[in-house]
C-alpha cells in the first residue's frame, strides 16, 4: 500500500506538473511550490503510517474558505481490507470539547448563562464535595479553560477494556462522592468531567437534550452532515474505521471493541470525517472575517480562541475550550483527540488562514505534531504563492517548475539497514531529499541542485554545495539507485 501510494504521488506530480491554469482561474493551491508542498505531505504521511504500523490515515488542508487537499492512505478496516477515505468516519474524541464549548457560549451570547456563573447554581443536582477552604466556586470558565479544580474524570473505569463508559445518570450519582481536586482558579488540570458538566450546562439552560442541541443549533447549521454527538449511537455504521490500540512490544497492535462514550459525550463523544472537520475549519475563518453568523458571533469566536488561563508554570495556555498552543515563536489554536483506537488533531494558524485536520484509527504518533508539521510546510510556501499572485497580476502564478527530465529521479530509495528510505521529489523547481520516517521534515528537508547529468549535489544551509548525490542507471536508462557517501541505495519500485 505504501508503494502504491508513492507511485500514485509521483504520478500525480507529473500530471499537476504539465499544466499551470491562468491567475484569473486558479487559487493559492495552483502554484506549483504549493503543489509540491502537498506533493511532499502525501509521501511524508504515507511513510508515517507505513513505518508507524498504523491502519489507516486520512487529512485534510484548508486554507480561508478553499479545502484545497484532502487524502486517505491505508485501511479504514484492515480485516475486511475497506481503505481509508476522506469519507471515512472517526472517533474524534477531545475534539468533541470544541462544539460543547461553542453550545456553551452560544447560551452565554443569548444572555442565558455569564462564564462567571457558578456551576452549582446552573445545576440543581451538582454536589462534588468542595474539600479545600476558601476555594472559590467552581464556574463556567473555569470548566471551559480546565482550571476549576475538578479531578480529570468521572469517578468510574471507563479508558481500559471494556470501555464501560458511565450513562448520564450514573455520572451524576456517583459526582457527590467526589471530591475537587485542587482549588478552582488555582491551576490547571485537564477535566474530561468538567467538559461533560458543560454538556449538561447546555442541556440544562437550554432545555433540550445535548446531542439534539449539537445537530440542531452547530452541526447541522454548520454543514456537518458526516458528525455525529455520540460515536455509539453514529447512524451510518458501515462508515466507521476499526480502531487499534497503541504497539505492543511485538510490534503488533490489538484491535479495540467498538465504545460507546454515553454519559462522557461532550467531552469525549463525537464521530467525524476529515471533511467535515475541514467545513469546520473554514467555518471558523469564515465567520471571523464576516463577524459571525447564525451559529456564533465572529467575536464570541476570537474570545475563545485567544489565552484565558496561563498556568503558574508559564507554559500550559487554554482559550475558552479551544487549545492556545506554541510552537517555536508560531501560535495555533485548536485541540487534539486521544480515544480507545483513535487519534485527531486539527490546528489552524489564523494569520496565514491555514489549518490541518489529522485523523487516525490506531493510538500512533502525534496527531498533532504531524498536523502542525503540515502547516511549517505550506505556511512559506502559500506566502511564496500569494507574493508571486499579487506581484504578477493576470498572468500564470509564478514559480520555478521541475525539468520534465527530472522526473524520473522522483521515488524512494532504501536505506536499509540504517534507516527507512530517502524520498526524492520536486521542490522549488528542481529536487529535494527527505529521510523517512520523520516527525519534522520542514526541518530536515534537504534541497539538491543539478550538476550535470546524474550528478546533483546538496544546497548546505549556508546556500554553499555539499556533498555530490549521483542516480544511478541501468543499461536500458532505467534509474535503479541513488549513490552518495560511496554507497548505492536501490531504488524501492
Amino acid at each position: 500500500m505504501r508503494r502504491m501510494a508513492l507511485l500514485f504521488s509521483v504520478l500525480l506530480f507529473s500530471l499537476l506538473l504539465c499544466s499551470v491554469p491562468t491567475l484569473e482561474a486558479q487559487s493559492l493551491s495552483d502554484h506549483p511550490r504549493v503543489r509540491e508542498a502537498v506533493g511532499l505531505i502525501e509521501v511524508w504521511l504515507d511513510a508515517q503510517r507505513a513505518y508507524e504500523r498504523i491502519p489507516g490515515i486520512s487529512a485534510a488542508l484548508v486554507h480561508d474558505q478553499e479545502v484545497f487537499w484532502t487524502g486517505a492512505t491505508g485501511y479504514a478496516d484492515p480485516e475486511t481490507g475497506a481503505p481509508a477515505t476522506t469519507g471515512t468516519v472517526y472517533s474524534i474524541c477531545s475534539i468533541s470539547k470544541l462544539f460543547t464549548s461553542i453550545g456553551v457560549m452560544q447560551l452565554r451570547d443569548a444572555g442565558r448563562l455569564r462564564l462567571d456563573d457558578r456551576v452549582d447554581a446552573l445545576l440543581p443536582w451538582y454536589d462534588i464535595q468542595q474539600v479545600y477552604d476558601g476555594s472559590p466556586p467552581v464556574t463556567v470558565e473555569g470548566i471551559l479553560t480546565h482550571s476549576s479544580g475538578l479531578p480529570r474524570e468521572s469517578d468510574h473505569q471507563y479508558w481500559i477494556e471494556p470501555f464501560d463508559f458511565p450513562s448520564r445518570d450514573q455520572v451524576i450519582e456517583r459526582l457527590g462522592e467526589q471530591e475537587m481536586l485542587y482549588p478552582s482558579d488555582r491551576y490547571y488540570q485537564y477535566s474530561n468531567l468538567g467538559l461533560t458538566l458543560a454538556g449538561e450546562i447546555v442541556a440544562e439552560v437550554s432545555g433540550t437534550p445535548f446531542d439534539e442541541y449539537m445537530r440542531a443549533r452547530i452541526l447541522g447549521p454548520i454543514g456537518m452532515d458526516s458528525t455525529w454527538p455520540d460515536i455509539g449511537d453514529y447512524p451510518f455504521p458501515e462508515r466507521l474505521a476499526a480502531g487499534y490500540s497503541a504497539t505492543r512490544r511485538d510490534g503488533t497492535r490489538t484491535r479495540m471493541p467498538p465504545f460507546d462514550a454515553e454519559g462522557i459525550s461532550p467531552a469525549a463523544g463525537f464521530a467525524s470525517t476529515v471533511e467535515d472537520m475541514a467545513g469546520f475549519a473554514a467555518w471558523q475563518f469564515r465567520i471571523l472575517d464576516a463577524g459571525g453568523d447564525a451559529v456564533l458571533s465572529g467575536n464570541t469566536l476570537r474570545e475563545m480562541q485567544r489565552v484565558h488561563w496561563l498556568d503558574p508554570d508559564w507554559e500550559i495556555t487554554r482559550g475558552l475550550g479551544f487549545g492556545v498552543y506554541r510552537s517555536g515563536d508560531v501560535t495555533y489554536v485548536g485541540h487534539s483527540g486521544n480515544c480507545p483506537g483513535f487519534r485527531s488533531a486539527i490546528r489552524l494558524h489564523l494569520p496565514s488562514r491555514l489549518a490541518a485536520i489529522i485523523m487516525m484509527n490506531a493510538n500512533a504518533a502525534s496527531p498533532s505534531t504531524l498536523a502542525v508539521e503540515m502547516l511549517r510546510v505550506l505556511e512559506p510556501v502559500m506566502d511564496e504563492a500569494a507574493a508571486g499572485r499579487d506581484s504578477v497580476e493576470g498572468s500564470t502564478p509564478g514559480g520555478k517548475e521541475m525539468p520534465a527530465e527530472f522526473s524520473r529521479y522522483v521515488g524512494s530509495y532504501d536505506e536499509n539497514p540504517w534507516g527507512g528510505e530517502t524520498a526524492v521529489f520536486p521542490w522549488k523547481g528542481g529536487l529535494a531529499i527527505l529521510w523517512l520516517p520523520t516527525m519534522s521534515p520542514s526541518d530536515e528537508l534537504t534541497p539538491l541542485y543539478h550538476v550535470e547529468g546524474n550528478t546533483f549535489r546538496r544546497e548546505r544551509d549556508d546556500g554553499e554545495p555539499g556533498e555530490t548525490y549521483v542516480f544511478v542507471e541501468d543499461e536500458s536508462g532505467r534509474i535503479t539507485g541513488m549513490r552518495y557517501h560511496n554507497n548505492t541505495y536501490p531504488r524501492i519500485e
